[in-house]
C-alpha cells in the first residue's frame, strides 16, 4: 500500500486550487456555462457508469454494516442522475452573480458607494454519502468564479470519482481552455 505525504499533497491540492480560483475569477460567463451545459450532458450520457459505480459503492457500504439511513442517503438512482443533469443545468439559466453592484448610495461627501459580488476564492467542501453534492457544489462554485476542494466521504469514493470526471470532462472544453482550467 503507497503511504503519502497528507501534508504535502493537500498544500499542493491548495495551491492548485488557488492558482485555478485566480482563472476563475476571470472566467466568462458564456464559458462558465457551457462547462455547466457540458458537464450536465456528461452526467446524462454516463448514467450507467454511475449507477454502475453507486453499485460498487452500496456492497461496500452493506459489508461495512453502514445503517439503513446512511445507505439510503447514498443510492443513486436514474432519477436521481437526471436531477444532478438538470440541477447543472439550471444553474447555467441563473445570472452571473460576479459583478453585480447594489445597496448604491450617495455618501454626504458626493461619492457613490455601493456593493459588488466577488468570487470567494478557494471553497472547501467536505460531505458524506450524498453522491449528487458532487456535481451541485462543482456547479455552484464554478457559477459563482470559485475554484473548489471536494471531499466527499469514503463511502461513495467509486461514485464520487465517476461524477468527478462528468464535472473535468466539462472544465476542459475550448472556451474554459483558454483559461487554463484544469
Amino acid at each position: 500500500m503507497d503511504v503519502i505525504d497528507i501534508k504535502a499533497y493537500m498544500q499542493s491540492v491548495g495551491r492548485e486550487a488557488r492558482a485555478a480560483s485566480r482563472l476563475m475569477a476571470k472566467a466568462e460567463t458564456a464559458a462558465k456555462n457551457q462547462a455547466l451545459t457540458a458537464m450536465a450532458a456528461a452526467i446524462k450520457r454516463d448514467e450507467q457508469k454511475l449507477l454502475a459505480a453507486n453499485v460498487l459503492d452500496l456492497e461496500d457500504a452493506k459489508a461495512g454494516g453502514l445503517d439503513a439511513a446512511l445507505i439510503d442517503r447514498l443510492t443513486l438512482t436514474s432519477k436521481g442522475v437526471a436531477s444532478m443533469a438538470e440541477g447543472l443545468l439550471q444553474i447555467a439559466a441563473l445570472a452571473d452573480p460576479i459583478g453585480e453592484i447594489s445597496n448604491l448610495n450617495y455618501r454626504p461627501s458626493g461619492i457613490q458607494v455601493g456593493k459588488m459580488r466577488v468570487p470567494l476564492g478557494v471553497v472547501g467542501i467536505i460531505y458524506e454519502a450524498r453522491p449528487n453534492v458532487t456535481a451541485d457544489a462543482a456547479g455552484l462554485c464554478l457559477k459563482a468564479g470559485n475554484a473548489a476542494i471536494l471531499r466527499g466521504g469514503s463511502e461513495a469514493i467509486h461514485c464520487n470519482q465517476a461524477i468527478a470526471a462528468c464535472v473535468k470532462e466539462g472544465l476542459r472544453l475550448p472556451a474554459c481552455r483558454k483559461l487554463r482550467c484544469k
